[in-house]
């Protein structure tokens, strides 16, 4: 059943514009005025033009689904939902496989006789994996189909998890560790896409929080468990559980993955039938198909143009900077805890808990908060939303970024008190989680047609930032000390700041010039 109604409204065509017109088809009824935003509220729109709503009647639904059952629009709240929740699953694999091995860096290093840092290259090189799998994943998306590309990621993310597990020597271990981080990170990377293939616009903030809440939960995880198995066990049964959470995610994908990709630009007699799960899952489907898709070489292309946006490289830029110290800490905090507190892998488990109690109490604000900024911004523009609305939670993140870090330097350097180390860390984990789901959303709302590209390079801005910072923050704060290594990455928070300022002024007329820019090619 659908949860839409059918009301008779008049719209000029003339006014109608498009958020992003590149691609095989124009899509119609996906409607962005140029001058004046999304048009959300039906009151704003005359007769004479039927106009599908939500349950409510009032709200405009964007895109317009088509009439075909098949339509992922359609689908059900329960199989939207299931599908979500496999996406979900395996985003959180990556992250929290690769920070596990910050807890296990120090016995790793004993056995392979080197030190912990150079244990931490294999976790570096992981986490970067991470991002470049994520865009990869997304350019073949757009060629073979996003179930079959999800699932032969799974598959051999599933053989590289039990690799790293099983291996023997730094070198056994450090080349599926790699790997692993590569392919484990499809769904990370394609995560706004499968969103943006399901649920409607006003849907999008809470589907992206939710999203959200896992990836960043993940890192948190993995070491909270690990520590607690490393007061019994050896340091592969961390990595053996994560290979069978792979394993279960994979089961997952192939019970209850879908092929979330429609394009409604086709015409019903030319859409090709629904054919067999299984063919679906493992691509034959979506290769008999192809001709109705991206060519390969446009869908190499499509993540390298999107890249090359003014809008979309502005906003990775700022969250690059703002995250990258997220991955850092990660990586590298329970040595500092050690170093400063004489806390052992029990006392590491227990910390672990601030920064996840800050990622759910964020996800509890976060499911109301962006929309009630989105509403506030209704109300005031006409029943209109602009994509840079979606920027102005940035400003409430910014102070609990800023003093998070500025705290969690203080407290390591001056051995305050572990919870005032917990307290810091919290506020720094809570002020990104809601950077990331204004920052997501704000691309997605302005790139909908390059929702699998916008999402993929956040994610590589995300992991790319860490593995740098990974790779220095030991040796930052052993030279420096780390006031001054946090304060100075507080005071980066800062200076990017003026990034979301030129997007919210700027950005709207930016993407217009893009979309004339695209227009003369």
């Amino acid at each position: 059943m659908m949860a839409t109604d059918l009301h008779v409204v008049k719209e000029p065509q003339s006014a109608i514009g498009y958020a992003e017109t590149e691609g095989q088809t124009v899509d119609p009824e996906l409607r962005y005025n140029d001058s004046e935003g999304y048009i959300l509220d039906v009151n704003q729109i005359g007769p004479n033009v039927s106009t599908k709503t939500a349950r409510d009647g009032q709200t405009v639904l964007i895109p317009q689904p088509s009439d075909a059952s098949d339509d992922p629009l359609n689908w059900s709240q329960a199989k939207k939902h299931i599908v979500l929740a496999v996406v979900i699953a395996c985003t959180f694999l990556p992250d929290y496989g690769s920070v596990t091995g910050a807890i296990t860096l120090i016995p790793q290093a004993a056995e392979y006789g080197i030190t912990p840092d150079e244990v931490n290259h294999s976790q570096s090189g992981n986490q970067f994996m991470v991002g470049a799998g994520g865009v990869v994943a997304v350019m073949l998306s757009a060629y073979f189909g996003r179930l079959p590309v999800l699932f032969w990621f799974m598959v051999i993310a599933t053989a590289t998890a039990a690799g790293q597990a099983g291996s023997h020597g730094f070198n056994g271990f450090f080349v599926p560790r790699v790997l692993n981080g590569f392919f484990a990170g499809a769904a990370q990377g394609s995560g706004l896409m499968f969103i943006k293939d399901m649920f409607f616009l006003h849907e999008h903030a809470r589907k992206i929080n939710i999203w959200q809440a896992f990836v960043i939960l993940s890192p948190y995880l993995g070491p909270l468990l690990a520590s607690f198995m490393l007061t019994e066990l050896s340091w592969r049964w961390p990595f053996w559980i994560y290979t069978i959470e792979t394993g279960v995610c994979l089961i997952a994908v192939i019970i209850w993955g879908e092929e979330t990709y429609y394009d409604r630009g086709i015409s019903a007699d030319k859409r090709p039938p629904q054919g067999s799960h299984l063919l679906s899952l493992i691509g034959v489907e979506q290769w008999r198909s192809r001709h109705l898709r991206n060519s390969f070489g446009e869908a190499m292309m499509r993540a390298v143009r999107t890249i090359s946006r003014p809008v979309v490289l502005l906003a990775n830029f700022y969250y690059m900077f703002t995250f990258a110290w997220v991955v850092g800490i990660n990586a590298t905090l329970a040595l500092f805890l050690t170093s400063s507190y004489g806390f052992g892998p029990r006392q590491i488990g227990f910390f672990f808990f601030a920064p996840i109690m800050a990622t759910i109490f964020a996800e509890v604000i976060g499911h109301y908060l962006h929309d009630i900024l989105a509403r506030l911004y209704i109300r005031s523009h006409r029943g209109r939303l602009e994509p840079e609305a979606r920027l102005t939670v940035i400003y409430i993140a910014l102070p609990f970024l800023l003093t998070g870090l500025v705290v969690l330097g203080f407290a390591l350097e001056r051995q305050w008190h572990y919870m005032v180390t917990a307290v810091g860390w919290g506020m720094y984990v809570f002020g990104t989680m809601v950077v990331s789901v204004g920052i997501s959303a704000y691309l997605l709302d302005s790139y909908p047609r390059e929702s699998g590209e916008v999402g993929a390079w956040i994610n590589f801005s995300r992991t790319a930032g860490g593995f740098i910072v990974a790779y220095l923050q030991v040796r930052w704060v052993d030279k420096v000390g780390a006031e001054a290594c946090f304060g100075t990455q507080a005071a980066v928070c800062a200076a990017v700041v003026p990034i979301v300022v030129v997007l919210q002024v700027f950005g709207k007329r930016l993407r217009m010039w893009e979309k004339r820019s695209l227009k003369m090619l």
